[in-house]
């Protein structure tokens, strides 16, 4: 099995940045690709962005333009947050799956996931 462990969150002001990083160790191989969603309270968890082994990534529409999936996933995935807003608050999970199909937004379809890192943006 892969491990994913998550670092990066904290409080920031809008407008702001943040880079979050997801390292994985274990299991990697070219089956796999990995992902970003978050989950604010009360709300579903949504897809932020992902990336398959090659390096290709896909994002979430509410955060298109504005954040960036890049990184190595045999080693760490990053997800750089610009000009953020108070809406993208919630917790930031990495997760991973082995199907070898990459393009998934669905987060039942990935069944490895890190614990979570915070991301609160407030003046």
């Amino acid at each position: 099995q892969v491990q994913l462990v998550e670092s990066g969150g904290g409080v920031v002001q809008p407008g702001g940045s943040l880079r979050l990083s997801c390292a994985a160790s274990g299991r990697t191989d070219n089956m796999m690709s990995m992902a970003w969603f978050r989950q604010a309270p009360g709300k579903e968890r949504e897809f932020v962005g992902g990336i398959s082994w090659r390096g290709n990534s896909i994002h979430g529409e509410p955060v298109r333009g504005r954040f960036l999936i890049s990184g190595d996933i045999s080693n760490t995935v990053y997800l750089q947050m610009n000009a953020l807003k108070p809406e993208d608050t919630a917790v930031y999970y990495c997760a991973a799956e082995f199907s070898g199909r990459f393009g998934s937004s669905k987060y039942g379809d990935f069944e490895f996931w890190g614990q979570g890192t915070q991301v609160t943006v407030s003046s």
